[in-house]
């Protein structure tokens, strides 16, 4: 009885048995950490550049004015990224001109690049003063 089980229909069962293997195989070589290996890499002190609508002629100062960004991917892309190729930018354009308030760091990087950390993630961004307005004075 065991034997006619295990003879019956065999050539099905060899192949059935050949394409799982081909199968998990073909499954276990896309998801293996060898090709998809990473590296992370922190860049500290990259300074923030702010982005401010054309009109708006004020100073806006952001505090802090660097940040620390962590990234990741392929060993050699992070090996030969430069902190050039990393813009922090903090975007003050719909800014209430009036006070201070916080923003987000926006981070961008090349592609096949991930960021994974921003120390901090916002900023404080420090609105100034608006100059007086100068009243001409009546001439005596």
């Amino acid at each position: 009885m065991l034997r006619e089980l295990i003879v019956k229909d065999f050539g099905w069962k060899l192949l059935a048995l050949a394409l799982a293997v081909a199968i998990w195989l073909t499954v276990k070589g896309f998801s293996s950490d060898s090709g998809n290996q990473t590296d992370e890499r922190t860049f500290p002190g990259l300074p923030a550049q702010i982005v401010s609508g054309t009109t708006d002629v004020r100073t806006f100062r952001i505090n802090p004015s660097v940040v620390q960004v962590t990234v990741k991917g392929r060993p050699e892309i992070i090996k030969a990224l430069t902190e050039r190729e990393i813009r922090i930018l903090v975007d003050v354009t719909a800014a209430d001109p009036t006070r201070n308030f916080r923003q987000r760091v926006d981070v961008s990087a090349p592609t096949r690049i991930t960021i994974v950390k921003v120390e901090p993630s916002e900023v404080e961004v420090i609105v100034p003063p608006r100059p007086a307005a100068t009243v001409p004075h009546p001439k005596p």
